[in-house]
């Protein structure tokens, strides 16, 4: 089967990507997985100075999932460039970088120093739970997302995918927005706003009181997500929330993703996503399909 997909221009050669936040920039799993059997890395959010993040505890197990509420800890643009961009130059993938901020004008320092890079792509990041200021407006207000999208998208030399959040009434309005402002592709879901109490204690798990929900769990949510967006807009859809085989992988393609992002398996299974590659490549050998293309939104 002919895996490869188009996003925006950018060839990958198949639709199996890593989430933001799960797999740093590779060089942690570079010693477990052939970086190059990829079709993009996804980079950790980058800032345009260094994060501390949030205080700890900032992680904890839940049923079929994880918390999370590291709050987009990263070491800024300049650090990420020398380094994780130079290390990421040996490797035959396009790089999708992930962007965060707390104001409009931060996201564009970063997409700008970002112009003259290796990065293929920009992932923008306005739907994280975990920041108490900015991000959350931009991700859950149509005209706070049609306006960065819109600016963003001024001064990008590169395509422009944005971050969707599912904290919201109307996954499909949010879509349409920034379609409408020029976004290049969308991609969802980032994580479900959670709790956790540990009644022993009589306190809240995580320093941060709630933290995202990701993994199994939300996957049917996500799925149902996916498809209504490609319902509703044109562009690409890159699809995530708790992908941990080929069979939750080609769920969200038959639902409309050109494109999926595999995310907190990583961190229990660090060969998760060759693994998913290599099931979709036997599917497609399987049921005799000749391109992933003719499976994407396949379902009726």
């Amino acid at each position: 089967m002919d895996t490869k997909v188009t996003i925006a221009g950018v060839e990958l050669k198949n639709p199996v990507m890593t989430a933001s936040g799960t797999f740093g920039s590779g060089m942690e799993y570079s010693d477990f997985v052939d970086l190059n059997r990829l079709g993009a890395i996804v980079t950790k959010g980058v800032a345009n100075v260094p994060w501390s993040g949030n205080p700890t505890p900032r992680v904890t197990e839940t049923p079929s999932g994880m918390l999370n509420a590291i709050g987009l800890q990263n070491p800024g643009v300049d650090v990420f460039i020398e380094r994780d961009l130079e290390f990421l130059k040996q490797y035959d993938i396009p790089v999708i970088v992930n962007v965060c901020g707390h104001t409009v004008e931060e996201y564009l320092e970063v997409v700008e120093r970002l112009a003259d890079t290796n990065a293929a792509m920009l992932e923008i990041n306005v739907s994280c739970p975990n920041v108490k200021q900015g991000a959350i407006a931009f991700g859950q207000k149509t005209d706070a997302l049609y306006d960065i999208t819109k600016r963003i998208k001024a001064v990008a030399k590169q395509p422009i995918i944005m971050k969707l959040s599912p904290n919201v009434t109307d996954i499909t309005e949010m879509a349409k927005a920034a379609e409408a402002a020029g976004a290049d592709a969308i991609s969802l879901i980032n994580t479900i706003t959670g709790m956790k109490i540990d009644i022993q204690k009589r306190k809240f798990v995580l320093a941060n009181k709630t933290g995202g929900l990701s993994g199994p769990a939300i996957r049917p949510v996500a799925v149902r997500m996916v498809y209504q967006c490609a319902q509703a807009v044109q562009i690409p859809i890159i699809g995530m929330g708790g992908i941990a085989t080929a069979e939750d992988a080609l769920e969200f393609i038959m639902a409309g993703a050109t494109a999926v992002s595999v995310g907190a398996v990583n961190f229990s299974n660090p060969y998760a996503t060759v693994e998913i590659i290599e099931g979709i490549e036997r599917f497609g050998e399987e049921t005799n399909t000749g391109s992933i293309k003719e499976l994407i939104g396949c379902v009726s």
